[in-house]
């Protein structure tokens, strides 16, 4: 769909091309985001590039609104759903949620649930998501009973359903985790950062932010409340609140420098690098792109770099992408991309998140052959 005043608009990023049709329709971005429900905040990010589009199910609502196809949206390029393996994986995953009366065949030793969850978070951070998904609907059946065990299960299930671009389920998810941590502070902060993490996936981020906050004033756990720190940065971040960002990362940051280092035993990786990361991250949901890149730059030099988790890594180099992409560096942008698939491959095959980021640097020129047969992978098409 096309029309005077367009053309050549295929190339164009999304957030223009969504703004071009904006305007068309004789809106302002503040009409815009009442009929979105949205901010206007998040409408100028948008078109401005700085806040990725996502979800297909958001730039479906868009065109609804805006009285166009999605593909007029999306332009030459076309975003899929996740894949079939993901939305197999995904359907179950749902149905397990829906199920209250939970019935394992045969409940296994606790010992034997506390390896089973071990190992599922060893699957999420290996970025194993196929893998992962088909485990956890009996994973979170076999450990019902059980709320120690329960609430990390949930708490995988709703991150895992973050990175594919499910957050309504994962709020879910993670709102059982809570519901299931009782009045355990500890348990009931680990479920609390990834409630904040769907709700800021959702745009929610003064919620987000909220819940960190309430979490972290109960928490004694060094790293759950650290964690819950950046959260609520990150989500200060989103609402375009530079001074709670600095102050609350900061804060998180003094913590990594109290006491000595204790086993990471709820899976955060709370430490001086994930501060780090957050800083890069908050840089690119402000609209500081040439702050996020430098950021990023000192953050991967350090000696810590290589231990983090490979999903974590992977994740952290498609955010960098898409600040060197915003910055006009989509040379360097591919890079980040390509160690990203080298180093999860599903991390970057099955979000949409990723599919954005291979977009906006295809969309730039053309391609080297090595981005191009990513792009086909992920169902990019020209």
């Amino acid at each position: 769909m096309s029309g005077p005043g367009l053309r050549g608009g295929d190339e164009l990023p999304i957030g223009r091309r969504l703004a071009r049709w904006r305007v068309r329709r004789r809106m302002t971005q503040q009409m815009l985001a009442d009929r979105l429900g949205k901010s206007k905040s998040w409408v100028d990010k948008v078109e401005r590039g700085v806040r990725a589009l996502d979800r297909y199910s958001v730039i479906q609502e868009i065109a609804e609104v805006l009285h166009v196809d999605p593909t007029t949206l999306l332009g030459s390029h076309r975003v899929p759903q996740t894949a079939a393996v993901g939305l197999d994986g995904v359907e179950a995953v749902r149905a397990a949620l829906a199920r209250y009366q939970h019935r394992p065949t045969a409940t296994p030793p606790v010992d034997q649930l506390h390896r089973h969850v071990a190992h599922a978070w060893l699957t999420y951070h290996h970025a194993h998501y196929a893998q992962l998904l088909r485990s956890l609907p009996a994973l979170l059946d076999a450990t019902h009973t059980t709320p120690a065990l329960l609430v990390p299960s949930y708490r995988i299930t709703a991150a895992v359903l973050v990175k594919l671009g499910e957050p309504d389920l994962a709020w879910l998810a993670a709102d059982r985790a809570v519901t299931a941590a009782a009045d355990n502070p500890t348990l009931r902060g680990t479920a609390t950062i990834v409630v904040a993490e769907a709700l800021r996936t959702l745009d929610r981020d003064r919620l987000a932010m909220t819940a960190a906050l309430a979490a972290a004033d109960t928490v004694t756990e060094q790293s759950v409340q650290g964690t819950l720190l950046l959260q609520a940065g990150l989500a200060a971040a989103g609402t375009g609140d530079r001074r709670n960002t600095d102050d609350l990362i900061d804060h998180a940051d003094d913590l990594t420098n109290r006491g000595t280092p204790v086993p990471d035993l709820h899976h955060t990786h709370f430490g001086p690098l994930t501060v780090r990361l957050a800083r890069v991250l908050a840089a690119l949901r402000l609209g500081d792109t040439t702050e996020a890149v430098y950021l990023h730059e000192k953050a991967v030099r350090r000696d810590d770099w290589t231990r983090l988790p490979a999903e974590l890594r992977a994740a952290h180099l498609l955010d960098a992408a898409h600040a060197y992409a915003q910055t006009g560096d989509h040379t360097i942008a591919a890079q980040k991309v390509l160690a990203a698939d080298t180093l999860a491959p599903t991390e970057v095959r099955f979000r949409p998140y990723a599919r954005t980021v291979i977009a906006e640097i295809a969309r730039s020129g053309p391609a080297g052959a090595d981005v191009a047969r990513l792009a086909t992978a992920v169902g990019l098409t020209r």
